[in-house]
């Protein structure tokens, strides 16, 4: 059911995104320069506005510029598909972008003294890089290891949500979206894992 919902919802964007893709490239302007500025608008959100405790400009700042993860790929099909460097360079932004949005977040809940929303928040951002090498070390072995409940997007819309809800006033809110996706991404994890192992298992048959 996440799938087909991440599916249904990414086609949806697509529809909105490609006009603006179009319109970028006829500029001139290149899909690896929209993966770092959407990078740059990340940090700014989250280590500008969310670690100062500022969660509703934060979440929305990030939202937005997390959104870049969508058009520099499709910017990246429509000029004839990604190059290596520019699959390495998003790879590699993408890490920088969810380091700076967790340690934002456990920053400031430190400040806070919620110890055990710290705990959540450092879970995740040890879960979700797992998340994301288990997939790369899969591939790097001739593997497939696109599949969990909680990917990227996934994880960075509970976590959105979770700091909007606490800076409109619901408190607890964000703490319960983090250990809701330190659960899942662990979740993740394992499934991932499995599926590699079937794909072992059946390699080693051949």
């Amino acid at each position: 059911m996440a799938k087909i919902f991440q599916v249904t919802a990414r086609a949806g964007m697509t529809r909105v995104v490609e006009p603006v893709a179009r319109g970028l490239l006829r500029a001139g302007v290149s899909p690896n320069a929209v993966t770092v500025t959407g990078t740059v608008g990340v940090l700014v959100g989250a280590l500008g506005f969310g670690a100062r405790g500022d969660l509703v400009a934060g979440a929305v700042i990030v939202t937005v510029f997390a959104l870049t993860d969508l058009l520099d790929g499709t910017m990246a099909r429509m000029s004839g598909g990604s190059t290596r460097f520019g699959a390495f360079l998003d790879s590699s932004m993408d890490r920088v972008a969810d380091s700076a949005v967790f340690g934002a977040v456990a920053y400031w809940l430190a400040t806070e003294g919620n110890h055990s929303g710290v705990a959540a928040a450092l879970l995740c951002l040890a879960a979700g890089g797992l998340v994301s090498y288990v997939k790369a070390r899969a591939e790097g072995l001739g593997m497939s290891g696109d599949v969990g409940i909680a990917e990227r997007t996934e994880r960075l819309l509970i976590v959105g949500v979770g700091g909007l809800l606490t800076g409109l006033g619901v408190d607890p809110a964000l703490e319960i979206a983090l250990w809701l996706l330190a659960a899942v991404s662990i979740f993740t994890v394992g499934q991932r894992m499995r599926h590699v192992y079937r794909q072992a298992q059946l390699v080693g048959r051949e």
